[in-house]
């Protein structure tokens, strides 16, 4: 490419920069970067030229080309010529400098270059920029922002010129009044300050390492004053800042003399800003900055000013911090650097006016000042560790305040102090104190959202930061250990601090086991006189009771277990060794558990086996009573924690049951009955459950304690004591009463068995009774308390119980027994009857199951009384109703078991008929159903005996009378007649048999006697019958109708549809199974002597069939020969009218309505019915071709035929009513029909395979049926071979069928079956190949298609044949390819893919002819409009190519060569099956390329599921394409360069890629051959394109074209 062309592209990509989308702007510039990269001299020419000659292109235009510029210089400053560099610099300057004005961008992206060429040219740029910068003359904004930067970037070169620069500037301010020219002064001085900072920092690398800042001062401070004296009080803010900015780093350079000089003006004035400025930062990073300096002169002037400047600094500190704002953050790093100086400086000074801030009660002021503070304990460790007890004093008042952000603050600053030793200081354990309050907070849930301004801070962000602190300054400072323990162990058993038990757990924990580690073998606690520490029986209490809440407090109770384990030795010297297996598995059963999942009784059981293992392990009373007197104290604690106060009751009664002194057992009961809170149900359960425990090991000791106690002076004071406020002492002392009476329901259970019947009664039941009833005036009165009837029931419940599981329980004379039973009888009773709001029924009735088991037995009446009372008291009682999961209210379901248990266990006692007589008669009232009139033959099986008589007299006297109308004399005796005496006998045998065998006999004898006009007025009578509620008759009426019918059936073909329709009438009427058979076996009999009437009356039924027209179709296929009649009569009713008849809904509609004929869809119905049923399957058997091909041709015609509109509405109201059944809809009807002859069939596999394939729902679609059709040949194919021959034949029939579906249906399943080898094994190939040839001239395109589809399958069903039929399948398929008939093309579609299967099979020979045919035949699908034909046509080229791979012509290998571009483009296309079409051809086309490193790339980058990078592919593949194959160049390009115009997006796109890539690797030798004025008019053209994403590939490729520069 000559110069020119170079110049040229840049010309193009120039132009394109106008673009007006961001994305190709973008990739136009980019691609100038690329030209530049290889050409910089060159781009930075035609960027230079560019701007000259369109002196009115746009500023941000010239912007874009200006950062081209930058970049290339900033890659290639080092290669760049002087001149260049020197032209460079003038266009850059001119830029910067060509308008007065402001132009940001512009301006900015000039100066940049400037800059970049600066890095190595400093001279000629500082030469240019100070030709601008002349004295006397203010400079352009620009020029001086210039300088700015060039000190930045370039230190070491600008520093010489900068006394020049500033000699030069200094007059300039005065002159400088827009506040625009005053603030880029300001930055340069700031920019000059910072590189000679700089420069001297790193004088030993400096080029003149004799330059001194004494060099600079004197301008420096003459800047100074002119902006600090007159530009700080300017009223623009922007110009304040940008002098405050700058005067920071000037400060450094001032001569000391002169900054102490100033420092007393200096300091207020920046000070004063902080009130003019909201956004700060810049004025607190200058005053640190300032701050340094002054500290490093060692400034005076520091006190004088320090007052003021504490109070500024602290003022700034104390603005509420929004977390979203980065610039108030970094302020406050920017003060907090200011108080780091100041509290070197003067630290006393410093804490004299923060401390006494602490105490003030403002929130903003508190918590600035606690973070100044916490600062300085940081940053200025050496001059506070002095003051250190002054700092802990100043605590005091915020350690008492209640704010959340003033907590916070606090908590920082105790964890400053831990790391610094602060807490080692008197007054340290205060802090540690306030810390592990803090943990004990409540957590609380976070809000949702904080408003911008909200100065919430929820109370759990508190805790959380103090628990974190407490563990990390247990865990991490190593000198807090000595002071944190064991003072912590003061903070576990105070209830105050529940709240911090975990984290102070995990604290102590891990504090010991450092103690361990270092060598501690004796006890880890010492307490040396330390009253204040807990006893090791405190914290074993403690710990232990809120283990029985193990998930409250972040998991208290496996922190709780782990401290316990680790202080074994100091709470007893003999746990060790079992404590370090117990509480492993404690915390395991923990760890396998939630706190849904984990069963708090099973956990408490667990929990108070581990205290029974460590009383056992201890065994010393002095230690055990000093435990249960510790738990005893320890009550009270937990009356906010109803469950642990329970469960330390629990753990009470364990502790007493292992002390042997029985004074300290009942001491410490008497104390638990006097301090009890009896209006707690939780405490009175837990109190009951102490003593229960207690009772196992102190039976006698805990009765007597009992019994002291129920005679003691709580009772009989009571209505002295408590007359003040009787409503609330008769509460109290019923309360009391149910905790007692409680107590020895659980002492009664508790108790050893073997103690127990000897107290039982004297000591339980008599306490309880005298505790339940009161007497007033010598007269008993019993409470109307519930919880106390609750408690006494529960309680004789829980004593009754454990007496029958004694070894003597059923034996044992329980003398109470009908005392406690009558009561339980009245609290039942008193129950309210319409509803069930307590378990006082069920456990009343519980406590009477247990009652019952004990003797003396009950009185029969008391037993009768008991039952009743039951039975009513529940049966009144509306059930509960079930819920959505079918259960139903624990209480109804409860108190109904405990109602069946009772009545189990008054049956146990007495199993004999009397008792269970008195259970029925409560149980079940008797009711006599009744005799029906009527109908008397069928009361021969009547229930009763006498019935049966009375009605076969009524049958002989009625035949008799029949006798008489026939003219017979009255004494004359008829010998059948006469039999019906004879059969009375055997109506008196109960046998069901015989009864029915009696019935039968007698419906003989009507049947000989009857006259044949009055047998159809007999049968429909018996037909009433059939309803009977006595089964018994309605049975009987079956046989006699039966054996009527068998007998005399005959003679009723005219009476057919009547005998029919009054079946139909009586189902529908009557409900019952047995009706059902009756009615089904009559319509067999019927069916078995007139099976054409039966069938043509059932198909007279209205659609749809109900379900009782269902049941007699079924009832058809009982019997094989009958069932294969009635399919044989459904399948001519089906097949010999016409599917459907068109008509038009509308006059103007575009095609006429197909509407179902009713009688084949009725025999399609009832086909489907006799098919369900199980009978017929020999019937289906034995026609299964025959139907099968006649439902699979029914589905076909049917496929979008609609119901009449009769129907249509009928099948709407049972849709819409829910109801399941068969579909009425013809398609579906016939579906379902085949279906059913499937399954009857055998073939349940093809039903679940069409299933699971969704065979079925294709089947009944326009869109889907010749898929759905596929799939069941493929179906029948794999599960019923077997059965294919002889369908086969029926489907050959309908070659010439008039219905164009049924064509297309049975080419569909003829085609699927050549894919299955299966016609190949049973020798099927031929004639189906013979029929599917013959089809090929239909003229109907769907079936031409299927035919070619059929061949194909020829492929994969017998792959070993093709070769045989070879000539015929090529012939067929290249056919199709010509096919001119199908406006389409659907043919030749199908010709392609059926190509593509049968290529690699067929002979060579037979190929070879054919082959340069298709491929010139299939090459203009490539660039179809349909996808399917892009992916075909693509996918068959690829099969070509594999075809032939080693034996490629010349002349087909010019066809690969012209198709290798467009497979490369179509990689691209939009629809995925195209592309996966296209990296299959390419695999196949490598290897006929005859390049081995385009094979292996092809087959590397396009495997199946490969992402593909398609530049990165695309350029390796033109890279080798151009080495190997340099000649295709121009054929290529030229391809490439039609695709420009593609209709594609996405090729469009990737067509300037592939030119772009061709060109990149193009050999020097081969660029002649391209047409660079076509390609690049071409890419300019694209670069017009109306999508952005074409036009970026097209700039992309403009910059790739310098290769062929």
């Amino acid at each position: 490419m000559s110069e020119s062309y170079v110049k040229r592209l840049f010309t193009i990509l120039l132009d394109a920069v106008t673009d007006k989308d961001p994305q190709v702007q973008e990739q136009v510039c980019g691609a100038l970067c690329a030209l530049g990269e290889s050409q910089p001299e060159e781009a930075l020419r035609a960027c230079e030229e560019h701007l000259r000659l369109h002196e009115k292109l746009a500023h941000p235009y010239r912007t874009m080309i200006l950062r081209v510029m930058e970049t290339v210089v900033s890659s290639h400053v080092g290669e760049l010529d002087k001149g260049l560099a020197r032209a460079s610099i003038l266009l850059a300057s001119s830029e910067m400098t060509k308008v007065k004005e402001l132009v940001c961008d512009w301006q900015q992206a000039a100066s940049n270059v400037l800059v970049a060429l600066g890095k190595r040219f400093i001279s000629s740029v500082m030469e240019e920029i100070l030709s601008k910068f002349q004295p006397g003359v203010l400079p352009h904004h620009f020029v001086v922002q210039t300088l700015a930067n060039l000190s930045v970037s370039n230190v070491f070169g600008m520093v010489p010129f900068l006394t020049s620069i500033l000699s030069t500037m200094l007059p300039m301010l005065s002159a400088a009044k827009p506040d625009s020219m005053r603030v880029v002064f300001c930055c340069a001085l700031q920019r000059f300050s910072e590189s000679t900072l700089e420069y001297l920092a790193d004088l030993d690398q400096a080029p003149d390492p004799t330059v001194r800042k004494d060099a600079f001062a004197t301008d420096i401070f003459s800047a100074y004053d002119i902006l600090f004296h007159h530009w700080l009080q300017s009223r623009e803010a922007k110009l304040r800042l940008a002098v405050v900015e700058a005067l920071g780093p000037m400060s450094h350079l001032l001569p000391s003399e002169k900054l102490e000089e100033q420092l007393p003006k200096l300091l207020p004035g920046v000070l004063g800003l902080y009130k003019k400025h909201a956004e700060t930062v810049h004025v607190s990073r200058s005053l640190g900055q300032i701050l340094e300096a002054a500290a490093s002169v060692g400034s005076r002037t520091l006190d004088v000013q320090l007052d003021s400047l504490l109070a500024a600094l602290h003022a700034q500190i104390c603005v509420p911090v929004e977390s979203s704002s980065p610039l108030v953050m970094s302020n406050q790093k920017e003060v907090l650097r200011c108080f780091t100086v100041l509290a070197c400086c003067s630290p006393d000074r410093l804490l004299a006016f923060l401390l006494p801030k602490l105490d003030t009660g403002n929130e903003r002021t508190r918590v600035g000042t606690l973070q100044v503070v916490r600062h300085v304990i940081n940053s200025a460790a050496a001059q506070m560790e002095v003051k250190q007890p002054f700092i802990l004093s100043s605590m005091k008042l915020p350690l008492l305040d209640t704010n959340s952000k003033v907590k916070r603050a606090v908590v920082q600053v105790i964890s400053a102090m831990a790391h610094h030793g602060y807490l080692e200081q008197p007054g340290g354990k205060a802090m540690i104190e306030y810390i592990v309050q803090q943990c004990a907070l409540p957590p609380e849930a976070e809000p949702q959202k904080l408003g911008a301004n909200s100065e919430a801070l929820a109370a759990d962000s508190v805790r959380a930061i103090s628990v974190s602190t407490l563990y990390l300054v247990s865990t991490t400072v190593d000198r807090m250990g000595d002071v944190l323990w064991p003072y912590l162990f003061e903070f576990l058993v105070p209830v105050r601090f529940t709240g911090a038990l975990t984290p102070l757990c995990r604290s102590l924990a891990h504090l010991a086991q450092k103690r361990q580690e270092a060598g501690a073998h004796d006890l880890l606690i010492q307490y040396n006189g330390n009253v204040t520490l807990p006893s090791p029986y405190a914290m074993a209490t403690r710990l232990l009771a809120v283990s029985s809440s193990p998930y409250l407090g972040d998991g208290r109770g496996a922190a709780s277990l782990r401290l316990l384990s680790v202080l074994h030795r100091d709470i007893h010297p003999m746990l060790g060794q079992r404590w370090a297996t117990a509480i492993p598995l404690l915390l395991e059963h923990l760890d396998g558990h939630t706190e849904e999942t984990l069963s708090r009784k099973e956990w408490e059981e667990k929990l108070l086996m581990f205290l029974r293992d460590t009383l056992a392990v201890v065994s010393d009373n002095t230690w055990i009573c000093q435990l249960s007197l510790e738990m005893c104290k320890q009550l009270p604690s937990y009356n906010g924690t109803p469950l642990e106060k329970n469960f330390l009751y629990k753990c009470i009664g364990t502790t007493l049951g292992a002390a042997s002194s029985k004074e300290v057992v009942r001491k410490r009961l008497q104390e638990l009955l006097e301090t009890a809170r009896y209006q707690e149900e939780s405490e009175r359960e837990g109190l009951a459950c102490c003593f229960g425990i207690c009772a196992s090991s102190h039976l006698d000791d805990t009765l007597a304690q009992l019994e002291d106690f129920v005679k003691s002076d709580v009772f009989r004071k009571s209505a002295g004591i408590f007359n003040i406020f009787k409503d609330r002492s008769e509460s109290e002392v019923e309360k009391a009463k149910s905790a007692l009476i409680l107590c020895y329901g659980h002492v009664a259970a508790r108790a050893p068995r073997e103690l127990l019947p000897a107290r039982v009664e004297p000591d339980i039941f008599r306490n309880m009774s005298q505790c339940f009833s009161t007497k007033a005036l010598g007269i008993k009165v019993e409470t109307k308390d519930l919880g106390l009837r609750l408690c006494l029931a529960q309680s004789v419940c829980m004593a009754s119980q454990a007496v029958c599981s004694g070894s003597h329980g059923s034996s044992f004379q329980l003398l109470r027994k009908p005392e406690l039973v009558a009561q339980m009888m009245e609290f039942i009773k008193a129950e309210p009857s319409d509803s069930l709001r307590t378990p006082m029924r069920k456990k009343a009735m519980l406590a009477c199951t247990y009652l019952a088991s004990l003797e003396p037995a009950l009185e029969g009446q008391a037993q009768a009384d008991l039952i009743h009372s039951c039975l009513h008291s529940i049966m009144a009682v509306p059930p509960e109703p079930e819920g959505v999961d079918g259960h139903q209210e624990p209480l109804y379901r409860d108190t109904m078991q405990a109602l069946k248990d009772l009545l189990t266990s008054l049956l146990q006692r007495n199993m004999t008929p009397q008792g269970l007589q008195v259970m029925v008669e409560a149980l079940v009232p008797f009711h006599n159903l009744g005799l029906l009139l009527g109908l008397f033959s069928p009361r021969c099986a009547d229930l009763w005996p006498a019935t049966r008589q009375e009605a076969v007299s009524c049958v002989y006297s009625l035949l008799y009378l029949q006798l008489g109308y026939e003219g017979f004399s009255r004494d004359y005796q008829d010998d059948v007649v006469e039999q019906l005496l004879t059969l009375k006998d055997g109506l008196g045998h109960p046998d069901p048999a015989i009864l029915f065998h009696t019935c039968h006999s007698v419906a003989q004898i009507i049947g000989k006697r009857l006259p044949p006009d009055q047998l159809i007025s007999l049968l429909l009578t018996l037909f009433e019958g059939l309803g009977d509620p006595d089964q018994n008759c309605s049975r009987a009426a079956t046989v006699i109708v039966n054996c009527l019918l068998k007998g005399r059936g005959h003679v009723l073909l005219e009476k057919v549809p009547e005998i029919v329709s009054a079946l139909r009438s009586k189902l529908q009427e009557t409900h019952g199974e047995h009706v059902l058979q009756a009615a089904q076996h009559s319509v067999y009999i019927l069916a078995a002597r007139h099976h054409a009437a039966v069938v043509s009356s059932l198909l007279g039924s209205p659609l749809p069939f109900d379900s009782h027209t269902c049941t007699l179709w079924r009832a058809l296929a009982v019997e094989p020969g009958l069932a294969t009649q009635v399919l044989g009569l459904l399948l001519e009713k089906m097949s010999g009218d016409v599917p459907f008849k068109e008509s038009r809904a509308f006059l103007l509609s575009s095609a006429p309505d197909r509407v179902a004929t009713l009688p084949p869809l009725a025999a399609t119905c009832a086909l489907y019915e006799v098919a369900s049923a199980p009978a017929s399957g020999p019937a289906v058997l034995e026609l299964y071709p025959q139907l099968f091909a006649a439902l699979l041709l029914r589905v076909s015609c049917t496929v979008g035929v609609q119901l009449p509109r009769n129907l249509q509405a009928k099948e709407r109201k049972s849709a819409s009513s829910g109801l399941a059944s068969p579909s009425l809809e013809p398609c579906s009807s016939a579906v379902d029909a085949l279906q059913a002859v499937l399954l009857r069939g055998g073939n349940d596999d093809v039903v679940q395979r069409m299933e699971l394939e969704g065979g079925w729902q294709l089947l009944r679609t326009s869109a889907g049926h010749e898929e759905g059709v596929t799939r069941l040949a493929s179906a029948m194919a794999k599960f019923a071979g077997p059965r294919l021959p002889p369908m086969m034949k029926a489907l050959f029939a309908t070659q010439s069928s008039a219905y164009e579906m049924q064509r297309v249906s049975s080419t569909a399943f003829l085609a699927e079956l050549l894919g299955s080898n299966t016609a190949n094994d049973l020798m099927l190939l031929e004639p189906l190949l013979d029929n599917l040839l013959a089809r090929q001239k239909d003229t109907c395109a769907r079936v031409r298609r299927l035919v070619l589809r059929g061949l194909a399958n020829v492929a994969s069903g017998s792959p070993d044949k093709v070769r045989a039929h070879g000539p015929q399948l090529l012939t067929a398929m290249i056919g199709g390819l010509d096919d001119g008939d199908d406006p389409h093309s659907l043919v030749a579609l199908e010709a392609m893919v059926g190509l593509a299967r049968l290529l690699d099979l067929v002979e060579a020979w037979d190929l070879r002819s054919v082959l340069l045919h298709v491929a010139i035949r299939i090459r203009p699908f490539f660039d179809s409009e349909k996808v399917e034909f892009r992916s075909a046509s693509i996918r068959l080229f690829g099969h070509l190519n594999k075809a032939c791979q080693g034996d490629c012509e010349d002349v087909f290998l010019e066809q690969l060569v012209g198709g290798l571009a467009p497979l490369l483009l179509h990689l691209q296309d939009p629809q995925p099956p195209v592309a996966a079409a296209c990296r299959f051809a390419l695999r196949m086309c490598g290897p006929n390329l005859e390049c081995e490193e385009l094979a292996a790339i092809f087959q590397k980058h396009l495997q199946e599921g490969r992402g593909l990078h398609f530049g990165e592919f695309l350029n390796t593949t033109c890279k080798h394409l151009m080495h190997h194959f340099p000649d295709l160049l121009g054929r290529l390009l030229s391809t490439s360069l039609f695709y420009f115009k593609s209709s594609w997006e996405d090729i469009r796109a990737a067509a300037p890629m592939l030119t772009g890539f061709l060109a990149l690797h193009v050999e020097a030798e081969r660029r002649p051959q391209v047409d660079l004025e076509q390609l690049l008019a071409a890419l300019q053209l694209l670069l017009k394109d109306p999508a952005p994403a074409v036009r970026v590939k097209a700039a992309e490729t403009l910059g790739r074209l310098v290769k062929l520069a």
